[in-house]
C-alpha cells in the first residue's frame, strides 16, 4: 500500500487528472511503437530478404499476444497496482527494443517482436485505461475512457512519420534506439509520479465523497480471469460484444495499421507520406473517439456501434478508389476514417460495465479485446499472405467493409438492456 498523501497537490486539481495524463501518455508510446513493424516491413524485406508473409506472421504473433495478455493484465493491475505494472511493462519493452537491431533471422524477429513486444506492450493495453478509469473516476468515467482509448489508438499512428523520417534517413536501427531512449524517460516519470488508488493520495475517486481504502485483490491472477471467462460464455451480449470487436481488430490495426504504409509503397507513395496519412488518422482519432466517450455517456450505446461500424465498413470499401484516384481521396478516406478508427470502444466498454458489472468489467473488457487482436491478427497474416498472392490490397479492404457493415447489425441485436444506462457524468 502506498503511504497516505505523499503528494502535496493543489486542492483545485483533482490528482486523478495526473493520472489520466501520465496513462495517457504511456498508451500513446507504447502504442506507436508497437505500431512500428508497419513501417519496418519494407526495409526487412530489402536487407534480410524476408517475404510480406513472413513478416506479417511476426505482426501477427504480436497482435495477438497483445490482447491474450489482458484479461491477466487487469488481475495483475488489481492485485500488484497500476504503477508497479506499468514499470515492469515498460522495462520489458526497452529491453526487446534495444536487442532487436541485432537480430539477424526471422525467428529472432519473431521472438523479439512476436513474444517478448507482445506481451509487454500488452500490459499496457486498453485494460489499463479501463482500470485507471474505474479507480479514479465515477463520474466523467466515459469521457475518461474515450480519452485513453483515443491515446492508445493514436499513438499507434501518431510517431509513425517521424519513425518513418529516421529510418528513411539514418535506418531502422537508429529508429529503435529512438524508441527505447523515450520509453526509458517514460519510464522515470510513471516511477515517480504514478499512484494506483485515490486513497493514496488521500482522495476519494472523482465524483465521490467517500473516502476508501482499495479492495484487495481476491483469487488466482491466472484462475480467476478464466473463471471470468467462462461466466461471460454462458452471455449472449458478451458473444455480442466479442463478435463485433472482432471485426473492429480485423478492419483497424490489424489491416490499416499493418498494411497501410505497405499498400502505398506498392502504388509509388513513400513511405514517409504514408506515414502521414497514418498520423492524420490518428489525430482525428484522438477527437473522435473522446468525443465518443461523451456520447456513450449521453446515448444508446448500441446504436453508437451500428453507425460507428456502418461508417467504418463503407470507408473501407471506398479506400481501392481513393489509393488509386489521388491524395485528395486519400485525404478523405484519412480524415473520414481517423474519426472512427476506435471510436468503438467508449461504448463497448459501458455495455460490458452494465451487464456485467463494475467488479468484473475490466477482465470482461480485457476477454472481449482477446476476440478483438484474434481479429486483428487474422488480418494482419491474411491481408500479407493474400497480397504475396495477388499481387494487391483491394480484396482485403473491400472485405473488412464487408465484414464491418455485418458488425453493425449485430450491435443492434445486443439486448437493451447491456445497451444503456443511466446518464454518468452528465
Amino acid at each position: 500500500m502506498e503511504r497516505l498523501n505523499t503528494n502535496k497537490v493543489s486542492p483545485k486539481l483533482y490528482y486523478g487528472w495526473i493520472i489520466v495524463l501520465i496513462t495517457f501518455i504511456t498508451l500513446l508510446v507504447s502504442a506507436g511503437i508497437r505500431s512500428m513493424p508497419s513501417i519496418l516491413m519494407l526495409p526487412l524485406e530489402n536487407e534480410f530478404g524476408w517475404s510480406r508473409g513472413g513478416i506479417s506472421a511476426v505482426v501477427s504473433v504480436g497482435i495477438f499476444l497483445y490482447g491474450l495478455v489482458g484479461p491477466f493484465s487487469a488481475a495483475l493491475l488489481q492485485k500488484f497496482g497500476i504503477r508497479r505494472v506499468m514499470v515492469v511493462a515498460l522495462a520489458v519493452l526497452a529491453a526487446s527494443l534495444a536487442v532487436t537491431p541485432l537480430m539477424t533471422s526471422l525467428w529472432q524477429f519473431e521472438l523479439l517482436w512476436g513474444f517478448v513486444a507482445g506481451l509487454g506492450s500488452g500490459m499496457m493495453a486498453n485494460v489499463l485505461g479501463v482500470t485507471v478509469a474505474n479507480q479514479w473516476f465515477v463520474k466523467r468515467k466515459g469521457l475518461v475512457v474515450g480519452m485513453l482509448t483515443a491515446s492508445a489508438a493514436t499513438g499507434q499512428l501518431l510517431f509513425l512519420p517521424l519513425l518513418a523520417k529516421i529510418t528513411a534517413d539514418s535506418g531502422w536501427r537508429y529508429a529503435m534506439y529512438t524508441s527505447v531512449a523515450v520509453i526509458l524517460v517514460l519510464l522515470v516519470i510513471v516511477a515517480l509520479w504514478m499512484r494506483n488508488h485515490p486513497y493514496d493520495v488521500g482522495s476519494a475517486p472523482y465524483g465521490s465523497d467517500e473516502i476508501s481504502k482499495p479492495v484487495p485483490f481476491k483469487g488466482n491472477i491466472i484462475v480467476t480471469p478464466l473463471l471470468v471467462l467462462r461466466s461471460a460464455l454462458r452471455n449472449k451480449t458478451f458473444w455480442l460484444l466479442a463478435g463485433t470487436f472482432f471485426f473492429c481488430g480485423f478492419s483497424t490495426n490489424g489491416l490499416i495499421g499493418t498494411h497501410l504504409i505497405p499498400a502505398c509503397g506498392d502504388i509509388g507513395i513513400s513511405g514517409v507520406v504514408a506515414a502521414g496519412f497514418l498520423a492524420i488518422m490518428g489525430l482525428f482519432d484522438l477527437v473522435g473517439t473522446t468525443l465518443s466517450g461523451w456520447l456513450s455517456d449521453r446515448f444508446d450505446s448500441r446504436w453508437l456501434l451500428f453507425w460507428y461500424y456502418g461508417l467504418r465498413g463503407l470507408s473501407l470499401i471506398f479506400l481501392p478508389y481513393a489509393l488509386h484516384l489521388g491524395y485528395m481521396e486519400m485525404m478523405i478516406f484519412t480524415v473520414f476514417y481517423g474519426l472512427d478508427w476506435i471510436a468503438t470502444v467508449p461504448p463497448t466498454v459501458k455495455i460490458s460495465s452494465n451487464a456485467f458489472g463494475r467488479e468484473q468489467a475490466g477482465m470482461i473488457f480485457g476477454w472481449i479485446v482477446v476476440a478483438h487482436q484474434i481479429g486483428a491478427s487474422v488480418a494482419a497474416y491474411g491481408a500479407g499472405v493474400m497480397r504475396d498472392w495477388l499481387g494487391t490490397y483491394t480484396v482485403s479492404f473491400v472485405a473488412a467493409g464487408f465484414v464491418c457493415i455485418l458488425a453493425a447489425l449485430m450491435a443492434i441485436r445486443i439486448s437493451k438492456a447491456g445497451g444503456k444506462d443511466q446518464l454518468i457524468g452528465a
